[in-house]
């Protein structure tokens, strides 16, 4: 059979299949991330049915899709935002990167898998899942909750954050030499500043390039332009998803959330490639062996998020059931820690951190929407008491109120 075919036939195939699970976790109020994942575990490398005209397309689309996780999440910031955001929740992101990115930093050496593959892994232990927390707040119709600012804080501290940590994974996974290294990422840290400043003082100007009354013009617009960048970035060894992030960051105002609905479907549609590639290029033969490891550095980091949300909400005065509602919500870890994985795996840095961030992530994803759910149970909840004692009910929108 002719391969553009096959290649057709088995695309088709795979994306329907897609389709079909991301139903199916809606319904059972599950990311489809975990889903995504083992099938591509399932036709990959050692899988029940091997993909092999495809995967160079899912290659490509999953390349796509890290540039357009981190557009979009830029997109949803502005750069006087992300600033307000880091001056109230400084103390906390500080916390928040200790109790977290250190465990699987020492994880990885306790492995003896070397300081490059540590830095990697505290990564992918650190960052929580934007999307996935976002859908699970909605989904438990907590939006309006009083904790959820401090939730959106940590996050946003997070994902500035990566803008600065993936230069510096970037330069170690290369290899580079110390003043070659240090070149690097000095331009990554200029990069970041210049157009942060550029964002902050004329972001107007930036998103004038660009009419939210043609959604033709603009869709290819903002996603060539964000496309080029995150090009450029990547030949200066600058990541390609800072880039793509930064773009986001520099775009605002109606054009912004024009663009925020225009990208959304394609988005989801190379995310899915991404999720899937990632799947495919691990064996899942690998997995097994690491499944175990994986499973205790869960538990070690989903307590230590639950304390860094416990106490981020404790300083903004939440009461003691959204302190305990913060801390479960934080814990599913998602897109940004596959996107490390595969940094540092593609870059040949430890072959076994690719099964251990697959399993790490489908445990997290599964787990972490049932744990956000544990702060509504009556049992919960009397147990709150029994510890607490009576409770003065506050006004809504007071600092010590406890519910909503």
């Amino acid at each position: 059979m002719h391969e553009t075919t096959m290649l057709l036939i088995e695309v088709g195939a795979l994306l329907f299949a897609l389709s079909m699970l991301a139903r199916v976790a809606r319904r059972i109020g599950l990311s489809p991330i975990p889903l995504y994942l083992l099938t591509g575990l399932a036709f990959g490398h050692g899988g029940i049915l091997p993909l092999d005209a495809s995967e160079e397309f899912f290659e490509v689309g999953a390349e796509i899709g890290v540039i357009l996780l981190l557009a979009m999440l830029g997109l949803e910031y502005t750069a006087s935002e992300l600033i307000t955001g880091i001056r109230r929740s400084a103390r906390s992101g500080v916390i928040d990167a200790l109790f977290n990115a250190v465990p699987g930093a020492a994880f990885a050496l306790l492995l003896g898998w070397g300081p490059v593959a540590a830095v990697a892994l505290a990564g992918v232990t650190w960052i929580s899942s934007s999307g996935v927390i976002a859908k699970l707040l909605n989904d438990l119709g907590r939006l309006g909750n009083r904790e959820t600012p401090v939730i959106i804080s940590i996050l946003v501290i997070e994902d500035l954050a990566m803008a600065f940590y993936l230069p510096v994974l970037s330069t170690l996974v290369i290899g580079a030499g110390l003043v070659e290294g240090a070149f690097t990422l000095v331009i990554a840290v200029v990069a970041v500043l210049v157009i942060l400043f550029l964002a902050l003082r004329h972001g107007r100007t930036i998103s004038r390039l660009f009419s939210p009354k043609d959604a033709e013009s603009l869709l290819l617009g903002v996603l060539g332009l964000t496309m080029l960048v995150a090009g450029v970035a990547d030949s200066v060894n600058v990541s390609a998803a800072v880039g793509a992030f930064l773009v986001g960051i520099a775009i605002s105002g109606q054009v912004a959330h024009q663009a925020t609905e225009l990208l959304s479907p394609l988005r989801d549609l190379f995310a899915a490639a991404f999720f899937v590639f990632f799947g495919l290029a691990t064996d899942p033969a690998d997995v097994g062996p690491v499944l175990l490891p994986a499973l205790a550095l869960v538990i070690v980091t989903a307590a230590a998020k639950v304390g860094t949300g416990y106490l981020a909400a404790k300083r903004a005065g939440i009461g003691v059931p959204g302190r305990w509602r913060t801390g479960f919500s934080l814990t599913p870890r998602g897109e940004f820690s596959i996107v490390i994985a595969s940094l540092a795996v593609g870059a040949g840095v430890e072959p076994r951190l690719a099964p251990l961030a697959t399993a790490y992530v489908l445990i997290t994803v599964v787990v972490g929407p049932l744990l956000a759910r544990i702060p509504d149970s009556d049992r919960f909840k009397a147990a709150v008491r029994r510890r607490t004692g009576p409770t003065v009910r506050a006004q809504p929108g007071t600092v010590g109120a406890t519910g909503r």
